[in-house]
Parts: structure tokens; C-alpha cells; sequence
């Protein structure tokens, strides 16, 4: 199965767990593992990794062939954070939807999770469609909610991860405090290495 199993009786835990926020975070941990931008690309246990501390459940029947066609829809994904605007991420998510998923459905995985949105074709379908079809379904809500994209790049150019913006502050430039802090620093050094 595709999806990810329900642990306990309690609905509002399984809702945590799948919240839009959620899988949208999921969608850019993943994005980050499977990038190819990477010295190491992710391999098969990396994504299973990932994939298990945003609650799937084992055993995961994951394969290198697997991990190569969820890489192809991570890139795909990445034009979604990569939007300047909301009006642009709602396009790349348009054609994301339009090209590469199924219409919109409900399902309970045979009874075995509450009932729940989406637009893959099939629950026992592959995981680069799932990955696809789970991702554009969270990222288009929260454009949808938010009125701008979902997320960003990180600002900083010795990084390229991906992160989820959220919140009514600042808008987020930065993946991390670690990445923020060194172009703090970085940028400190050199106002002051000219006097």
C-alpha cells in the first residue's frame, strides 16, 4: 500500500500525522533526499528513512527503480518551490495535476484509515505517482489557503534544500538557522574585512 497505514484508533493522531501541513513537509523532505544536485543521492534506505519518520510504516517495499522515478518527481516538485509568486506556483501545480495525477477521490484504504483525499490513480499505485499525487494535493491547498507558494529554495547559494513557508511573519529566506546564521556571519565578515 501507498499510503501511510493508520498506528492507533485515535483519528485525531492519524490526522496529525497526514494534516496538509504534514504531508507537505514530507513532500519537501523528500524532495531534498532525492535531489540530484546531491554529491551522495539518496538511495533506497536514505528515502525509506524519510519516508518513516514522516509515519510510514515498514516493511516498505521500496526498490532502486522506485527511488529513480520518485528522483524524476522530485524534480517536478522542485518547480513548485522554486515560485516567485502564488499566481506561478498554481500554474506548475495545474500542469502537475492536470499531467500526472487522477481525479480527485476519497478513500479509507479498505477501512483501514479514516477516510481521507486523493489524486492518485490507484491506492496501491506506484510511489513516484503516489509521491507526485500527495505532494501537488498538500502544496495546492496550502497555496490555496495562504495565497502564495507553499514554500522556497534556501537563499543561501551554498545550498539548495527546499522548505515549507509558513506563519504570518517575516517570509522565511533560509532552509535552517544553520544556513541562516552562515550567511550572517559570511555576510558580516566581508562588511567588515574592507576597514
Amino acid at each position: 500500500m501507498r499510503y501511510i497505514r493508520t498506528v492507533s484508533t485515535d483519528s485525531d493522531d492519524w490526522s496529525t500525522r497526514h494534516s496538509v501541513l504534514a504531508t507537505a513537509r514530507r513532500a519537501a523532505a523528500l524532495v531534498n533526499a532525492l535531489s540530484g544536485d546531491r554529491p551522495d543521492p539518496a538511495d533506497v534506505a536514505d528515502v525509506a528513512d524519510v519516508l518513516r519518520a514522516y509515519g510510514e510504516t515498514d516493511p516498505l517495499d521500496l526498490t532502486a527503480h522506485d527511488v529513480a522515478g520518485m528522483r524524476t518527481a522530485a524534480a517536478l516538485l522542485r518547480q513548485v518551490f522554486a515560485a516567485e509568486h502564488a499566481d506561478a506556483a498554481a500554474a506548475v501545480l495545474n500542469r502537475l495535476l492536470q499531467e500526472h495525477t487522477g481525479p480527485l477521490r476519497l478513500t479509507s484504504h479498505s477501512g483501514s484509515t479514516p477516510w481521507h483525499p486523493h489524486v492518485d490513480r490507484d491506492d496501491d499505485g506506484p510511489w513516484d505517482e503516489w509521491l507526485l499525487a500527495s505532494s501537488c494535493l498538500a502544496l495546492a491547498v496550502l497555496v490555496w489557503d495562504r495565497q502564495h507558494p507553499p514554500g522556497r529554495i534556501c537563499a543561501s547559494p551554498s545550498c539548495d534544500n527546499v522548505f515549507i513557508t509558513q506563519g504570518s511573519g517575516q517570509e522565511r529566506r533560509y532552509c535552517s538557522r544553520r544556513c541562516a546564521t552562515r550567511e550572517r556571519v559570511a555576510a558580516h565578515r566581508r562588511a567588515h574585512a574592507g576597514g
